[in-house]
Formats: structure tokens, sequence, C-alpha cells
């Protein structure tokens, strides 16, 4: 049976997806005490990109801030191969995103606000954090967006 973030996610019309499984050699999410920390997270659905290019060129913001949104949906799914259960999750504490950037493209807080505002709609006042938005030359596979995310645990 699922939690109330899972049945929250649902609710969203969403699913929560499989683990995407690592590119090389790291851990897609790790525990450290009363935090969990999510690798980064490129908006992979179903083990592929569905799209790739760099953000303000061959993608739109638009479809930038939705697979900001993918991505953060990918963390939740990292977090939960951790602690089992995302109920467990007391807040959100921090979100890095990284948005391959064409060179006159400066709206990437526009962009990450894809992650943020889901992390907010299925977590509510726990999806509230802090948050750096980095443009880049290039992300692995040639990814618009990438984000990780650090959440703090309810003690045990």
């Amino acid at each position: 049976m699922s939690g109330v973030v899972e049945a929250r996610i649902a609710e969203l019309g969403l699913t929560l997806p499989e683990v995407v499984p690592p590119l090389a050699t790291y851990q897609p999410a790790v525990r450290s005490g009363a935090y969990v920390y999510t690798a980064g997270q490129l908006p992979m659905v179903q083990g592929k990109l569905p799209v790739t290019g760099k953000v303000g060129a061959e993608v739109s913001a638009e479809q930038a801030k939705e697979l900001a949104a993918t991505c953060a949906l990918n963390a939740l799914a990292a977090v939960k191969s951790v602690v089992g259960d995302l109920d467990k999750i007391a807040r959100v504490v921090k979100v890095v995103g990284f948005v391959a950037s064409a060179p006159d493209f400066t709206a990437q807080p526009g962009v990450l606000n894809g992650a943020s505002e889901l992390l907010g709609e299925v977590l509510g006042d726990k999806g509230v954090h802090a948050r750096s938005a980095v443009g880049v030359a290039v992300l692995p596979l040639d990814a618009p967006v990438e984000i990780e995310v650090q959440v703090e645990l309810l003690p045990s």
C-alpha cells in the first residue's frame, strides 16, 4: 500500500518511476544520518531522454521546465529506493539544478521552477527548499536539465 506522498503523486496523475540506473560508478541516492542526497537526476522516462539539446536553442524554456519536473520525480524515486517510504521525508532541504543553456539563455531559475513546483505539489510545505539554478555548457547524454536533491528525514 502506498503512503500519503505516493497517493498525492497518483492524485496529480503522475507515477513514481523506477529508479534510473546509474550511468557510471555511483549510487542514485545515499543516506547519511538524517539526510538523503540524490545523485544528479536526468529527465529520463522509461530509460530514455524524451528530448536532448540546449535550452534556448533546441529545447524551449517551457519544455525544459517540464523536464525539470520529471527530474524531481526521478529524485523522489531515488530517495524512496534508500528509505523505502516517502512519508519519512521531513522536508526537502536543497535542490541544485543544472540547465544546459544556449549562450544567451538566462532564465535558468524559471526552468528549475518545474522541479520546485512539483516538489511543492507533492509534499506541500515539506517541499519548500533552498535552491541553486546553474547554467552549464553541456550535461550527460546531452540532457537539457539535471537536478540533485537533499532531503531531511523524520526522526525514526
